[in-house]
């Protein structure tokens, strides 16, 4: 009798972005350097979107085919370093607990030079300062959540992480903590280690027999 099992498929290999993506997004990131080098020497109320365009080479109409406001540049780079942190928790060994990995998965934010303009240390820095920003920052930060949660959910083994309530506690609680270093790093006019405050904020906070370190 003929052997009818199914071979397993090789997965499709990621699709890969085409060159108008491509050129788009270096583009976005391009600009979004030249603007957080202005934000950094003149305060983002005092930089105008044409300032930015101009710095960048660009005309006014050139810039808003890229962001719809210089709002939005800061807020893009937020949802990057989102990704990025989300990123790095999945890539985390699989023996770590929850918590533990989650506090290793910030090292992208706070060890990414906090003195750099465009790092993410200074990106809070400046959400702080422009009270604009504060709303739309914290709606962001909240995609962060939906973006964290389902591993966080993963590693406890939990059930659907959209109604597991540890997954999002957990992935809630250790934002707020990274946000509490923030500001006191802030308050220290970011003399402090950034990543020290972080392991105080969330050694407040740990699970039972787990401390991270």
């Amino acid at each position: 009798m003929a052997d009818t099992a199914k071979t397993p498929s090789t997965p499709a290999p990621p699709k890969r972005a085409s060159l108008r993506e491509r050129t788009r997004a270096a583009m976005r990131a391009e600009v979004s350097d030249v603007a957080f080098r202005l934000f950094a020497e003149q305060g983002f109320e005092n930089t105008t979107v044409e300032q930015i365009a101009a710095a960048a080479g660009l005309s006014r109409t050139t810039f808003f085919r890229y962001f719809g406001t210089k709002e939005e540049v800061v807020l893009g780079r937020v949802g990057e370093y989102g990704r990025q942190v989300a990123d790095a928790l999945a890539a985390r060994p699989a023996g770590e607990s929850p918590w533990y990995a989650l506090r290793r998965a910030f090292d992208v934010i706070t060890e990414a030079g906090p003195g750099r303009p465009g790092s993410p240390a200074e990106m809070m820095r400046l959400l702080s300062q422009a009270c604009v920003l504060m709303t739309r920052h914290w709606e962001k930060t909240q995609g962060w959540q939906s973006m964290i949660a389902p591993e966080v959910a993963r590693r406890l083994g939990g059930p659907d992480p959209v109604t597991d309530m540890r997954a999002n506690a957990l992935t809630a609680a250790a934002i707020a903590c990274l946000d509490a270093a923030t500001d006191a790093w802030i308050a220290t006019g970011g003399t402090a280690s950034l990543s020290g405050l972080a392991d105080q904020a969330m050694g407040c906070l740990h699970e039972t027999g787990d401390t991270p370190g």
